[in-house]
Formats: structure tokens, C-alpha cells, sequence
């Protein structure tokens, strides 16, 4: 297979669905033969990101992430996407394994928020406590002058609660606490934009969409990425 990308992703499998469904959907495809072509490498068995963030006593989803980054470089895909916010805390790790490029998502969404909300300064973050604690989204903000806000303990317990107990181990979105989150996220933490910085909060924005206040969804802007590069390919 010529001119194709490498989807590391598994983590979790739902939110990878969602990832390839929006994908293929965005595609400008009228025939099988325009649609892209990528390797999808479902590796749902890596070690919890965010438990080994927490407790570097746990098991690091870092030796699996590097065997897949290692064995796809062999077939000489293209580039790399990770849908998986968390794993970003290991980037720099990966990117070093390789010299395929691996797309960064939490960088390319602090960018399309530069792009579409250009007068937001106060950002909020949502995602799991992983994401927050290895301040992939805080870091980009900052670096990008913007405001990052952070959620309250309540508002982190219920974001743990969708992303856990809801879908990774139900497959159910709980719409009211969905967004409720976001909802306490612009009005109580006064932020102009709330990143949804977790591909389960991406599904959730997916099956029950927030139309009422300005969200970056991280998993969505990645899509939006990954098309744009995949589609260059094609007139190569």
C-alpha cells in the first residue's frame, strides 16, 4: 500500500471508533477508491495512561506505544496519529523512536482555537486526571500566551465519572453530566473556550453534541488534521 498513515490508537476503543467514523464521514469520497488509505493499530491491551501518570509504580504504557510506533515505521507510512490525548505525555519519547511524523493533537488544537476563536484569552481544560496532572494542554496554552483554566476537583470527579463508569465501561453518555461539565467550565470557571481534552469527551460531544457554548474538541480538530494531510497525499 502506497501513500497511507498509521492510527496508534485502542485507548480507548470506543473513542477510536469515534475517531474513525468522523473520519471516513469528513471524506470526500464517491467512490471505495477515494477513500484513505491508513493502518489502524487497535492496541486496546496498553497499561492505562493516566494511572501510570498518577503512580509511577504502575505499569507504563510507554514500552507498548514505542513497539507499535517501531513496527508500523517498518511499512513507512507517512505520518503517525495518536487519538489518544493522554498518551501525548509520552510525545517526545515516541517522535525520538521515529522519523515518521507523529501529528500532535493537543499543539494542533491550541492552534484551530488561535484560528477560530481568536479573541478567547481564558481557555479551559477538561480530560482525565492524567491529562490534566502531565499539563499537556496547560504547557501548549501557555506557550501560545493564552490563559489556561483549570477544572475544580467537583468538575474533575464528574469528568472522571463520563469517561470511566460511562463510556469506557458502558459505551453510554450521560448527556446531562456531559454538559453540565462544560457548562460549569464557561460559567463558573469564567473560561471563553473549554478544550475537550479526552477522546471519550470527543465520542460524547459526537453522540450528544454541545451547541451552547464554544468547545475545542481535540479528537475532531485532529480528524480535521489528519484529512489534510492524507488528502495532500493523494494529489502526490
Amino acid at each position: 500500500m502506497q501513500k497511507f498513515f498509521t492510527i496508534i490508537g485502542g485507548m480507548g476503543t470506543m473513542a477510536t471508533e469515534s475517531y474513525l467514523h468522523q473520519l471516513n464521514l469528513r471524506t470526500p469520497a464517491h467512490a471505495d477508491q477515494e477513500y484513505l488509505n491508513y493502518i489502524l493499530v487497535n492496541h486496546a491491551t496498553v497499561p492505562d495512561r493516566t494511572t501510570y501518570i498518577l503512580d509511577h509504580t504502575q505499569e507504563s504504557p510507554l514500552p507498548s506505544l514505542l513497539e507499535d510506533i517501531r513496527q508500523q515505521s517498518l511499512l513507512k507510512p507517512e505520518f503517525f496519529t495518536l487519538p489518544c490525548n493522554t498518551a501525548h505525555y509520552f510525545f517526545d519519547e515516541l517522535q525520538a523512536a521515529t522519523d515518521v511524523p507523529i501529528l500532535h493533537m493537543p499543539r494542533e488544537t491550541v492552534k484551530e482555537i488561535q484560528r477560530k476563536y481568536p479573541t478567547a484569552k481564558r481557555i479551559g481544560i477538561t480530560g482525565t486526571r492524567g491529562t490534566i496532572a502531565d499539563k499537556i494542554y496547560e504547557d501548549e496554552l501557555n506557550r501560545a500566551g493564552l490563559t489556561p483554566v483549570l477544572p475544580t476537583a467537583a468538575i474533575e470527579n464528574q469528568t472522571m465519572e463520563l469517561i470511566y463508569d460511562d463510556i469506557k465501561e458502558n459505551n453510554t453518555v450521560d448527556a446531562q453530566l456531559f454538559h453540565g461539565i462544560v457548562r460549569q467550565m464557561v460559567e463558573d470557571q469564567h473560561a471563553d473556550v473549554v478544550i475537550l481534552g479526552c477522546t471519550e469527551l470527543s465520542l460524547a460531544n459526537e453522540r450528544e453534541p454541545e451547541t451552547t457554548y464554544p468547545v475545542a474538541d481535540g479528537q475532531s480538530i485532529l480528524v480535521d488534521r489528519t484529512l489534510e494531510k492524507a488528502l495532500a497525499l493523494q494529489k502526490k
